[in-house]
């Protein structure tokens, strides 16, 4: 087996011509959600948290394959701070659309943690667990710091991943320090694992490793086509994979008309921005994002942004989610919706299921 300690080459594969969606109505593949459970300006974090248990029965009823929850932290903005916690709630509002993290951030926590917490959603809701894993902090560093206790030292990815993945098997390397411990429950209650990530890094890694991918196209788009080709150049079956398997985040603002979907997505843009420049918050209004002067660095922030966002009326959003998995073979698309009016969010994704979900079917 290669190692993960070695560097990948970044390249590049041609776009495939022939596409592997289904002409006859709908993409063909599976939709999902990814919620980070957005605080709107002028609501609580206690109102974020009630729109994704309303949002969740929407998504399950209209065919959406899979509902994960993003960690973050020290983000006004963003209350979904504890994905085992938030999965458990939402577990007990569904009855069958898959659960899981996108991702837990495995520097922040001690493996035999996430083990016990996903071990214990397995058994509680068997069939049903996703855990996406991390390697970024998903924070800055200060907070990164106060999780941990400690400073963030050299990369340990690595061994801690196996670690993790030892307690649920309890197979662990010879002359493991921590052989004798056991996850209770965790050994025997495996979630299904992937690896996320925005670089070739962790692409690499699920690809040796034999495990799905999800790259983070809503952020990094400019390195969607190298790490996707990255990950199917290096991919080895496992005992958790016999094929390559692609998701992709992105986001995606979908309305009746071009012109209210662009005017609907300004509070995701506007959020963008001051998060890049170090100022976090609620997610504001589209009144305030449309009256916002935007100075040009900020324009060029936009741009980036855009590269990697979906927003229309149904046929367009339909046509460029196709484009989109045309272009990166992508298996499954992973919706993430950030718009000021929860009633507003929900009626995105019951437009985009009108007009891409016809035809699929839901793994």
């Amino acid at each position: 087996m290669e190692s993960l300690t070695e560097s990948p080459t970044e390249s590049v594969t041609e776009t495939p011509t022939e596409s592997h969606l289904d002409s006859s109505g709908g993409l063909g593949i599976p939709l999902s959600v990814l919620d980070l459970s957005p605080v709107s300006a002028g609501s609580t974090p206690a109102d974020a948290l009630r729109s994704s248990t309303e949002l969740i029965g929407v998504v399950e009823r209209l065919g959406y394959t899979r509902y994960w929850v993003a960690e973050h932290h020290n983000m006004p903005g963003i209350a979904s701070s504890s994905p085992p916690v938030l999965l458990a709630h939402l577990a007990a509002h569904s009855e069958r659309i898959r659960l899981g993290s996108g991702g837990v951030m495995l520097p922040n926590h001690a493996p035999l943690v996430v083990a016990e917490q996903f071990g214990m959603l397995v058994a509680l809701h068997p069939g049903r667990i996703d855990l996406g894993i991390g390697r970024a902090p998903g924070t800055d560093q200060l907070t990164a710091e106060a999780l941990r206790r400690t400073s963030p030292q050299a990369d340990d990815f690595p061994e801690r991943l196996v670690e993790l993945r030892a307690y649920f098997s309890g197979e662990f390397p010879a002359n493991h320090r921590y052989r004798g411990i056991t996850a209770t429950p965790g050994k025997g209650y495996a979630p299904s694992l992937w690896l996320l990530g925005s670089s070739n890094y962790s692409a690499y890694a699920a690809g040796v490793l034999g495990l799905p991918f999800s790259f983070a196209h809503h952020f990094a788009a400019e390195n969607t086509l190298p790490a996707v080709d990255t990950y199917l150049e290096h991919f080895t079956p496992s005992d958790d994979l016999a094929e390559p398997y692609v998701m992709l985040g992105v986001n995606v603002v979908c309305a009746p008309t071009e012109e209210e979907a662009q005017y609907l997505a300004g509070s995701g843009t506007l959020s963008f921005v001051r998060l890049r420049q170090g100022r976090p918050g609620p997610l504001p209004t589209p009144e305030e994002a449309a009256s916002h002067d935007y100075s040009p660095a900020e324009a060029q922030v936009i741009r980036q942004r855009r590269a990697s966002q979906i927003v229309g009326d149904p046929t367009s959003v339909e046509r460029q989610l196709r484009e989109l998995a045309e272009r990166t073979q992508a298996n499954e698309l992973m919706i993430t919706t950030m718009v000021h009016d929860p009633a507003l969010r929900i009626r995105s994704y019951e437009l985009v299921a009108e007009s891409c979900l016809a035809g699929t079917s839901v793994r």
